[in-house]
């Protein structure tokens, strides 16, 4: 144990005795990672959000390489005068309007022009016309023959960049086109999420980097304090960014906020720092007040970055890739903080002090410890009541997880005058359904009736599922549809194999989209409607692929539906396994850190006891789980116990100088409270910034975790005393045992 104490105390002298060096040395490593970091990359495929080896992830792409993908975009606008009137013929103003707008999406780099469908080229089947548009209804025209589309289907492409500009042009098409229309489509769906996702990672690590800059400025009065905070957000993030370029591994979607929280983090810690440096300069040198506030916070610093990243690891659990990966990284970084602190501390602060005084005091920072007395007061005697009415909000709360709902629902996660909820609302109230699925089955490399007839039986079949909201599928297209269509001439069209030759001479691509006869594989394409319950999209899979095997018992049902829904659909599970991952590991290091495994557990609780808070009300508010809120139990407990160990090391450095409990938990309250308060301020303020994303699940995000940040600082400050004056006698106590200080953390 004094082997332990007397290593810290070496790393600390060191530490201190070689800051100068250590920051140079921190200056050139930002510098080096700096560049490095440059090459990071943002991984946008719809693959990135599952693990390879997934099972729904290996049919899409089984399916893709056996079809060559369904990355298709319907351009559809309402179209006055479209039929003549009691015919199945275009007037030939609608013809014309078709005519330009799809000779503009062909030259459009990156669109497979002999794959645009429109109904000119549907129309252009010389034979059974009202067969071939009740087959392209709710795709190429709507029922009421007022709207129609062209369907362009896009090339494989793997560069971001370059298939971002395909669709700004394409979109730039539909806007100058007369009348407006509106484009769809999974592939851009997915585009605009990650784009979103991307540039507001960007855009928010500013805003909070302002924001927090402020908040620092207003509690401390001293601008030079603003540049050790920022110093230190550079340095870690900087080598997060770069440790993952040399590892190969890409930023993913919900991975574009670790700037944010890392600086967040980084300014929360220097917090701590700066108030227990400014207390002790009011009687030490700069050298002294920065040896004894680094002696006694250098552990609990650790500590936090520790449980920190344990509660980030946690996330890795999850079954979503994404939510993986953030995890990892940010697990990293929160590790890479206590280093920068390290590295840039001793001599930032020192350095800071030549030219100014130190750090000044908040505004109304007097009333705020007078506060912090009474309620340490309150604490103290009423601490049944206070027990009592945290059970009760606990259990309120713990009610509302009852209402808990997925949100699968794509066009949610998008404001609602977002470009793409507008186009994805208009295509599928007034057109039909926008996203895709598809069952695909072995098939003969030479096509028979009897084949066919199953085939067709099949269709039919998928055709007669619905429920009360309607049928599933709002259009459906197989081989047998299209060989339907042609009628049966003797040497013209006598064959399966006829008959798909002529209809090929018009659509190039049909069969092949349909059907591979070298790999004797086909598939029943689907579109269904985007914006429906989750219960209903697992319904419409589940029976879909439960009627095709009745069929071909080695059927498979497959698309970005299926990916989608079943990507939104572990999250549940995924939020009390990754909670009970991140309490187990946070419980664990904080009864290393403080050696007693009673302490653990009062760390702990008042950090659970926001997230029962938070997650029960979103159930009564109605507030739907995304890939957003799926973070929440994890990322908040991981910075709500921050204050915990700070709360518990302060009170045991008070009974060490002889304190009664009472009088400890009254001077870790004044003191170690208003650290606790400003830190979780400048958290407020940080994750505030998140609600003006474009992506609502980081919106939600942002709000919830700041409110988790409030339930936890209510927690340590009113529900930790209350169990620390529980557990500990009132005689003054001297005992380490059980002290932080005395932990066995060697660097």
């Amino acid at each position: 144990m004094n082997s332990n104490h007397n290593n810290m105390d070496h790393l600390i002298s060191g530490v201190i005795r070689l800051r100068n060096p250590l920051f140079l040395g921190a200056l050139i490593l930002l510098v080096v990672t700096s560049v490095i970091s440059q090459d990071l990359k943002f991984d946008q495929r719809i693959e990135s959000l599952y693990s390879q080896d997934d099972p729904h992830l290996q049919k899409f792409l089984e399916s893709k390489s056996l079809f060559g993908g369904d990355e298709f975009l319907m351009i559809a606008w309402r179209q006055p005068n479209l039929f003549i009137e009691d015919e199945n013929e275009l007037t030939e103003e609608a013809t014309q309007t078709i005519e330009e707008l799809t000779e503009k999406l062909n030259e459009v780099k990156g669109v497979n022009a002999p794959s645009t469908q429109s109904l000119v080229t549907a129309l252009k089947f010389p034979f059974g016309r009202s067969r071939v548009l009740k087959m392209v209804e709710s795709v190429l025209v709507d029922a009421d023959r007022k709207i129609t589309s062209v369907v362009v289907r896009l090339t494989p492409e793997d560069d971001p960049e370059k298939r971002a500009k395909t669709f700004e042009e394409i979109i730039r098409i539909a806007n100058n086109h007369e009348p407006r229309a509106y484009v769809a489509g999974e592939p851009l769906h997915i585009h605009d999420m990650f784009r979103y996702v991307q540039e507001d990672g960007t855009k928010l690590f500013r805003i909070s980097f302002l924001l927090l800059g402020i908040v620092l400025l207003i509690l401390f009065r001293s601008w030079r304090w603003l540049l050790l905070p920022a110093l230190l957000v550079a340095l870690s993030i900087n080598m997060t960014t770069a440790i993952l370029v040399l590892f190969e591994v890409r930023l993913s979607m919900v991975s574009a906020i670790m700037n944010s929280l890392v600086m967040i983090i980084g300014v929360a810690t220097m917090m701590h720092l700066a108030v227990h440096y400014r207390e002790h300069r009011k009687s030490l040198s700069p050298q002294e007040a920065l040896e004894k506030s680094f002696r006694e916070l250098i552990r609990p610093i650790f500590w936090t970055c520790a449980t920190t990243a344990a509660g980030m690891l946690a996330l890795m659990s999850s079954e979503i890739t994404p939510i993986r990966s953030f995890g990892m990284m940010m697990s990293l970084a929160s590790m890479l903080v206590f280093v920068s602190v390290l590295l840039i501390v001793p001599a930032g602060i020192l350095m800071v002090s030549r030219f100014q005084n130190d750090p000044g005091s908040a505004p109304a920072e007097k009333q705020l410890v007078t506060l912090l007395s009474v309620n340490s007061r309150f604490v103290g005697r009423f601490p049944w009541i206070v027990l009592i009415g945290f059970g009760l909000v606990t259990a309120g709360a713990g009610w509302g997880f009852r209402y808990l709902e997925i949100e699968t629902n794509f066009a949610k996660n998008f404001r609602s005058d977002s470009r793409l909820v507008r186009a994805l609302t208009f295509v599928e109230s007034e057109l039909g359904g926008s996203t895709t699925l598809e069952v695909n089955f072995p098939a003969p490399e030479k096509l028979n009736s009897d084949f066919l007839d199953k085939v067709g039986k099949l269709t039919e079949e998928l055709r007669s599922l619905e429920d009360e909201r309607g049928p599933y599928f709002t259009t459906i297209n197989s081989i047998d549809d299209g060989l339907k269509i042609v009628p049966t001439i003797p040497f013209v069209s006598s064959t399966p194999r006829k008959k798909l030759d002529r209809i090929n001479a018009i659509q190039p691509e049909f069969e092949s989209m349909l059907y591979n006869a070298e790999q004797e594989r086909m598939r029943i394409f689907m579109r269904t409607m985007e914006q429906q319950p989750a219960e209903r999209k697992n319904r419409i899979i589940n029976e879909t692929a439960a009627i095709a095997k009745e069929y071909f018992p080695d059927a498979k049902v497959s698309g970005i539906f299926v990916l989608l829904t079943f990507l939104i659909d572990s999250l549940m599970s995924d939020q009390l396994v990754s909670f009970s991952w991140a309490a187990a590991g946070i419980y664990l290091l904080m009864t290393v850190a403080f050696r007693s495994p009673l302490l653990g557990l009062v760390g702990l609780i008042p950090n659970i006891f926001p997230i029962i808070m938070v997650i029960g009300g979103m159930g009564w508010a109605g507030i739907h789980i995304n890939i957003g809120t799926a973070m929440i139990t994890c990322v908040s407990m991981g910075l709500t116990v921050d204050s915990s160990i700070h709360f518990i090391a302060a009170f045991q450095r008070e009974r060490r100088q002889g304190l009664s409990v009472g009088e400890a938990l009254a001077s870790t309250s004044q003191n170690v409270g208003r650290a606790l308060i400003f830190a979780n301020l400048a958290l407020v303020a940080g994750f505030s910034v998140l609600t003006v994303s474009q992506f609502i699940p980081l919106v939600y995000f942002g709000f919830l975790v700041s409110l988790a940040m409030i339930g936890g600082l209510a927690g340590n400050l009113i529900l930790l005393p209350m169990m620390l004056s529980l557990i500990y006698r009132d005689a003054p106590s001297t005992d380490e045992s059980n002290s932080i200080s005395e932990a066995s953390f060697t660097p």
